[in-house]
Order: structure tokens, then C-alpha cells, then sequence
């Protein structure tokens, strides 16, 4: 029989999550079908319900629907936990499971696919939001010199920088503390992008050398990819590698097997 997994967010047209499966499950030979799910803003609950009572196995989540899957799954990795934020669930026989494997697809982006060393670099993390509380961890784990939150309002990165302390060197500060500090690896955690804006930092924080990296993507140069350009990044870098990586991740929890995600990158690229 067929196994069924899906992408569940709203707005879900634009989600690349239904092609990169299916190019995953052909790659490992796995009998399956992902489809896209329209969320109901006021009934997640009861479409994850409708959804396992089909004989669902699993469901990718996002936007805007990562912490209300925190909440309803009835057992969280460490990922998850330390995210408050789940973008995969895996139905088992005790119920729903809740992971979180977007810090594991960022890093694996720049650290694999781009060769970044995270060890000993000054990084700056943009935002507070869910995008920002999945990596945050996974990043403090690559050692790095410092890691600094910013976010338009202060109190938000303080409170998620004092909550990471024990796992690495962060804080948290407002946007408008970081006048005289360079960092090595910016990323953009914010939903500026959204709308063709980048956050207000200082034009001169990028220290010479240094990378950006935008968690969004888009087939068109994102706004802070192009903000990473004029400020002279060695490499300016958006979030598609990000997001096949996190899906590999999830992939992998679903079905125990690795799949290959050059080639599904290079696709969606070239597609774009």
C-alpha cells in the first residue's frame, strides 16, 4: 500500500515540499505520495486529525502553523523541544511525534553543500521568531566564537539568547545595538524578506570576507541576497539548500532512508 505524507501551511500553492519528495522517494525507491495541504487558520488541529484518520504517516508543517504543532504533538524530540517549534510530525503507534529539522538543514547547507567553517566564526542571527528558535541551537553546536541575536524588539532575543545559554557563546541585543560589531556569517531568521525589505543593521557589520545567508528563497535574488552583495559577501546565499535539506531530514525520519540532495538543489535551481 501506498504511505501518504503531506506538507500542511497556509498560503501552500507556491511550497516546493510536494516535487522535492517525489524526487526523493524516486531516488530511493520508496512506494509513497506527498501532497500540499491548505490549513485552515482556525482548525490545524482537526485538518492534522482528518489527515491521520486517512492513514497519513507524516506531515512536513509551515507557516503559520509550527507552534500550534508543537503543542499538539503528544511527544517532542530534543530538537523540537529546545525549538518550541515542530516542522515535522511522524505518526506512530502512540500517536503524533513532533521534530524540527531546520537548524540540521541550515547547517548542513553551509557547512556541507558550501563548506563553510562555523568553527571560531562571529555570527549574527537575525530575528526571534520560529525560523531563528529552530537553528539556534543546531548552530551553538559548531562551536562558533559568538553567536548574537538582534531583533527589532530587544527583550524577545534576549529571552531566546538567555534560554541557548548553556549550549555556547550567545546573547541577544536590539537591531539598533549593533553599531561597531562585525561578524563573520550573518543570516536573516526575519520575514522582511516577505515583503522585499532587510532588516535595519549597520552597513558595515559584514567583517571582510564575510558570508550572508538568507533562510528565504526565491527564484529571483532575494532582498538580502542583494544586501549581501553591495556590502561585499564573499558569498551572499539564500535558503534553497536549506529547505531540500531540512526535508531530507525529514524524509529520513519517515522512511529510514538518506536521500541524495545535490542533484534535487541543482533541479529546483535550474527550474527556477
Amino acid at each position: 500500500m501506498t504511505d501518504l505524507y503531506a506538507v500542511i501551511g497556509n498560503p501552500i500553492a507556491h511550497s516546493k515540499s510536494p516535487q522535492i519528495h517525489a524526487e526523493f522517494a524516486r531516488q530511493t525507491g520508496q512506494d509513497m505520495r506527498y501532497d500540499s495541504i491548505l490549513g485552515d487558520l482556525e482548525e490545524f488541529e482537526d485538518d492534522v486529525e482528518e489527515f491521520v484518520a486517512g492513514g497519513g504517516r507524516g506531515l512536513n508543517v509551515t507557516v503559520p502553523f509550527k507552534e500550534r504543532a508543537f503543542r499538539l504533538a503528544g511527544s517532542l524530540s530534543d530538537r523540537a523541544h529546545a525549538a518550541g517549534a515542530v516542522n515535522t510530525l511522524v505518526v506512530g503507534e502512540n500517536g503524533l511525534l513532533g521534530d524540527n529539522t531546520d537548524g540540521v538543514g541550515l547547517v548542513r547547507d553551509l557547512g556541507c553543500n558550501h563548506l563553510y567553517g562555523f568553527s571560531g566564526a562571529r555570527i549574527l542571527l537575525l530575528g526571534a521568531g520560529g525560523a531563528v528558535r529552530g537553528v539556534l541551537r543546531p548552530l551553538l553546536g559548531e562551536n562558533p566564537a559568538q553567536l548574537v541575536v538582534a531583533n527589532r524588539t530587544a527583550s524577545k532575543a534576549r529571552a531566546l539568547a538567555e534560554a541557548a545559554a548553556s549550549y555556547g557563546p550567545v546573547s541577544g541585543c536590539g537591531l539598533d545595538e549593533l553599531d561597531g560589531q562585525q561578524f563573520d556569517l550573518i543570516i536573516n531568521g526575519t520575514a522582511a524578506g516577505l515583503k522585499a525589505r532587510v532588516p535595519d543593521i549597520p552597513g558595515d557589520c559584514l567583517a571582510d570576507g564575510g558570508w550572508t545567508y538568507d533562510m528565504l528563497y526565491a527564484s529571483q535574488p532575494t532582498a538580502f541576497v542583494e544586501w549581501g552583495r553591495a556590502h561585499g559577501a564573499q558569498r551572499a546565499l539564500d535558503g534553497l539548500g536549506m529547505l531540500v535539506e531540512q526535508a531530507a531530514e525529514s524524509f529520513h525520519l519517515w522512511r529510514g532512508v538518506q536521500p541524495d540532495t545535490a542533484p534535487v538543489i541543482d533541479m529546483l535551481r535550474n527550474a527556477a
